[in-house]
């Protein structure tokens, strides 16, 4: 399996200061700064927000991958997340990230995809990584 890089830039300080985040394969390089990460309306990136889209890609490949061993193909899933960062004690922690993900799948009955998804979130390897934050899911047939 191959190792997955990234890097992260910064200049000046906290406040003022901004950086730049760029992912090893470069399909991602753009900005991050302080009030990207903590003000809504801003047109830069943060982690949080990276977390959210590497999660949500994770979670659905899972589920994809769940279904493709059961001989069921999807028509669409598509899967958001919402990171919510917040102030703990002396600093920050990521303290939830909510799934919700919405399938257009044939031939395929609601607790049975209910399995398959609580399955993906449990063993996809981002939420592994993320075991120490609660993680919901919100998972529609459609």
């Amino acid at each position: 399996m191959p190792t997955q890089k990234a890097e992260a830039e910064w200049k000046g300080n906290l406040a003022e200061g901004s950086g730049r985040l760029k992912v090893g394969s470069g399909a991602f390089d753009g900005p991050y700064s302080f009030k990207s990460r903590f003000e809504a309306g801003q047109s830069a990136t943060n982690p949080e927000e990276l977390i959210g889209a590497a999660h949500a890609g994770c979670f659905t490949m899972a589920l994809t991958a769940q279904l493709s061993r059961a001989g069921i193909t999807p028509k669409r899933i598509h899967t958001g997340a919402t990171v919510k960062l917040e102030k703990v004690g002396d600093g920050f922690s990521i303290t939830k990230i909510e799934l919700e993900t919405e399938a257009d799948i044939p031939g395929i009955d609601g607790a049975t995809f209910q399995r398959h998804a609580l399955d993906a979130k449990q063993n996809c390897p981002v939420s592994k990584a993320l075991a120490g934050t609660e993680i919901h899911l919100s998972a529609t047939l459609l």
